[in-house]
């Protein structure tokens, strides 16, 4: 039997403890008497390496010396957007250039791991972060608990309060830091305010009043006072280093103008940037390159930054595909986040999207947002282009949530949508799991209006098909492309294919054209032909007219349904009296052709109906009608194309109608001044509940009707559009702010989408065959820079510089 086991007593497993922890702690570091260490750092410096620590209390700051413990050098975080040493000369080599975009913020606490005079330097010329928004929303701990906005006020005794200004919080990795004893204090052994960063939100308060009314955190804000008064004066210890980097920043900011502007002027101008090579000075380094070495031999800064790169002074071009790239980005965010800004100024807005097929076979989704533009006087009705999505999954369930996703990045509301518009894609406009039924769950207020053009291209499409007539027709114009250039060069059009069918040597297109020209029925040369053409060509333009119109950015709904409605009286006319004007205008043509204007006198039998056995039959039934070839060709065409056309257009207007039964009482101010009140308190009552959801409201009835009641008194009668009306709004809107909502959300209601097929065009002159593998994000920001060329004018260009140039130059200047 085995003897029982011995449990030591508590003191000798704590006395065992120690002496394991003892020899563990006497071998640490053993290891590296096999390898070199590196050298020693100087004496102002500190590397620091953030790590998880215990959330109270304070931890030893020590850090270890080895610059490279994260496993990424210092240097190399400072330099990421650099070029590798090896490619000091441009054409030194095959090598092309190797720049890496991706940056840190050098000016978050938490990212400074070598803190040298360079670093406190800049971090000081820039200042302690901000707080951020009062909005912000703080990330919480196990425990719930999280830091607050509070803490950047300091209470004294007497109830004054004083900006802790020293405090600094990094939104990267959720702790707070002091900022002078961050940059400044020379202990190994600190706090974590001073170190990895403090975050026990338990004991934020007593931590912070501890650390604020300590000797070292008063030594280092008096070392930060005199730096930062130094650098405002430019008087430092190394006052020579410090001009010679600001004539370098200097230098810097200028090439960077530069640069900016070849990017802004290839990019407006839609021209490929690269060539078959990315090296200066050779032949085919394309339109970047060229434009850069073309300025070169004229402007002094640009010629000497291409001496340094030739004679291998600087390893810094800023010439490569990569910063071509960054460049394209920042201006292109810079834009975006001015469209945002528009568009979180007026609040409401309307989405329009579109797909298409670009030329490497993905779908593309356009993205417009349309909204009022109130920052501009006087107010505008903008249709902006945001992005490009590259649509994987086709569905209504799909594209609805790739949008919804991209609103949320974009940090635009979606229940301030008032409107949405589409093409006539299923996907888009079902009404059971289309795009517009999923936003109208979520939000209805988010209006859905189809697309008045593609609307009108369905109706002529209906046209064309409503008589045989018409389809043959439409089957000779399809040989000869236009209606327009027939109706006014008929004689000329047929001299031309009677000259190819005499001397083509190509047997089928002889037959062909010589068929076009001299035949009766399926030719120019017939009577019948030429009078379909003269109606045709009357058709579509009064609907290419009406159709233009409803393709600009700030027509509203007032206006498209007064265009519909001027088309469909167009056709009633025309039906009546369209006819004999056509036929007149046929004859002149046929006399100049040498045709004589009259009608096949074939006469055509009418088929008699067949009746059913139930149906009771006219007495003119049994009697077979036969009419004239004029006659014939006036009822089964021309009235036929004409009735078809009134049920069309009158179809698209009903869809339309709907918002003039809500928003119509606004259109005018002659509808405001014959509306009665009853009538007026109706309709600001129907409106207040068009507009409503849930709780939430938009206007209230009641006050929309008695500020009604004295804007019609005092409203100009000069004013014909409602835009005149909104900007006249703009400056009595603290006096009328239910008319002002109301107005801005009925102006913003889309009519079309055409602004996305614009931007499709666009779309195929960037993304062309020789760059068909372009990025995602490199298309985006060319198209944004290419169709919002009127925003670029606008950009702060200094702003980016000086941040840009500021780095720069203190890479340049301290490179080892």
């Amino acid at each position: 039997m085995s003897a029982s086991r011995i449990y030591l007593p508590g003191a000798k497993k704590r006395a065992k403890k120690r002496r394991i922890e003892e020899l563990v702690k006497s071998q640490s570091g053993s290891l590296l008497k096999y390898f070199k260490r590196p050298a020693s750092l100087q004496t102002d410096e500190v590397d620091e390496t953030i790590e998880d620590s215990s959330e109270t209390g304070e931890v030893d700051g020590s850090e270890p010396e080895d610059d490279e413990v994260d496993g990424v050098s210092p240097e190399e975080n400072t330099d990421r957007a650099e070029i590798d040493d090896e490619d000091v000369n441009l054409n030194a080599g095959d090598e092309h250039f190797k720049e890496d975009d991706s940056t840190i913020d050098l000016m978050d606490p938490g990212n400074w791991r070598k803190i040298d005079q360079k670093l406190r330097d800049y971090v000081v010329q820039k200042g302690p972060l901000p707080p951020p928004s009062e909005d912000y929303i703080f990330l919480k701990s196990v425990s719930g608990r999280h830091f607050s906005h509070k803490h950047y006020k300091r209470i004294m005794k007497n109830g004054d309060m004083h900006q802790r200004r020293w405090l600094v919080y990094s939104t990267t990795f959720d702790r707070i830091y002091c900022f002078c004893c961050k940059l400044f204090t020379r202990y190994k052994e600190t706090t974590q305010l001073a170190s990895i960063g403090f975050l026990d939100w338990n004991n934020t308060g007593i931590r912070l009043s501890q650390h604020e009314t300590s000797h070292d955190h008063i030594m280092c804000m008096s070392q930060w006072m005199e730096l930062e008064m130094r650098l405002q004066k430019k008087q430092t210890i190394d006052k020579c280093v410090q001009e010679e980097i600001e004539k370098e920043k200097n230098h810097w900011r200028e090439l960077l103008l530069r640069l900016f502007s070849v990017v802004e002027y290839l990019a407006k101008s839609n021209i490929a940037f690269r060539g078959s090579n990315d090296k200066i000075g050779q032949e085919n380094n394309g339109n970047f390159l060229g434009n850069i070495e073309m300025i070169g031999k004229f402007d002094p800064v640009m010629r000497e930054h291409i001496r340094r790169i030739t004679k291998g002074e600087t390893k810094y071009h800023y010439l490569s595909y990569k910063i071509q790239n960054e460049l394209i980005g920042i201006l292109s965010s810079e834009i975006k986040s001015m469209i945002i800004k528009k568009i979180k100024e007026a609040k409401f807005f309307s989405v329009i999207l579109d797909c298409t097929p670009d030329i490497s076979h993905k779908e593309q989704m356009s993205l417009i947002i349309r909204c009022v533009d109130i920052s501009v006087s006087p107010v505008q009705i903008e249709e902006f282009f945001l992005t490009f999505l590259e649509v994987e999954d086709k569905s209504g369930k799909g594209l609805f949530e790739l949008l919804c996703d991209t609103l949320i990045g974009l940090k635009l509301d979606i229940n301030d949508i008032r409107g949405q518009g589409y093409d006539n894609g299923s996907n888009m406009k079902g009404k059971n799991k289309g795009v517009q039924k999923r936003l109208l769950d979520i939000n209805p207020r988010a209006f859905y209006t189809p697309c008045g053009c593609h609307n009108l291209n369905l109706a002529i499409c209906d046209i064309a098909k409503s008589s045989d007539k018409a389809i043959s027709f439409f089957g000779i114009i399809h040989h000869l492309e236009s209606v327009k250039a027939i109706r006014f060069k008929a004689p000329e059009i047929r001299d031309v294919l009677l000259y190819f069918a005499e001397n083509s040597k190509v047997p089928g297109a002889r037959s062909e054209a010589e068929c076009l020209a001299i035949s009766e029925t399926h030719g120019i040369e017939g009577f019948e032909f030429l009078f379909g053409m003269v109606i045709w060509y009357d058709v579509l333009f009064a609907v290419n007219t009406v159709s233009k119109t409803l393709q600009s950015e700030d027509i509203d709904i007032d206006d498209a349904i007064a265009q519909l409605k001027g088309l469909v009286s167009f056709f009633q006319k025309y039906r009546e009296m369209g006819f004999e004007e056509a036929k007149a205008e046929a004859s002149k043509i046929a006399v100049a052709m040498d045709i004589e204007p009259m009608f096949n006198k074939k006469k055509k039998r009418l088929i008699k109906r067949k009746t059913h056995f139930d149906e009771e039959r006219d007495k003119g039934d049994d009697v077979c009608q036969v009419l004239s070839s004029e006659d014939d060709f006036r009822i089964n065409y021309f009235i036929k194309m004409m009735d078809q056309a009134l049920v069309s257009f009158q179809t698209r207007l009903e869809q339309f109608k709907e918002y003039e039964d809500i928003f119509g009482f606004l259109f005018s101010l002659r509808k405001l001044n014959s509306t009665s009140d009853n009538t007026l308190k109706s309709k600001c009552s129907n409106l207040e509940a068009f507009l409503k959801h849930g709780a939430d409201s938009d206007i209230d009835g009641n006050d929309l009707f008695m500020e009604i009641k004295m804007f019609r008194e005092v409203l100009p009668k000069t004013f014909k559009k409602n835009v005149e009306v909104l900007d006249y709004l703009k400056r009595m809107k603290d006096s009328y702010p239910s008319i002002w909502i109301a107005y801005r959300i009925m102006l913003t209601i889309p009519v079309s989408v055409a602004s996305a097929e614009r931007s499709f065009s666009k779309l195929k002159l960037i993304k062309s065959y020789l760059r068909s593998t372009m990025s995602q994000e490199r298309l985006n920001g060319l198209a944004i820079l290419s169709i919002e060329k009127a925003l670029i004018r606008n950009l702060n260009y200094e702003s980016l510089m000086n941040d840009f140039a500021e780095k720069t130059a203190r890479r340049v200047i301290f490179q080892n």
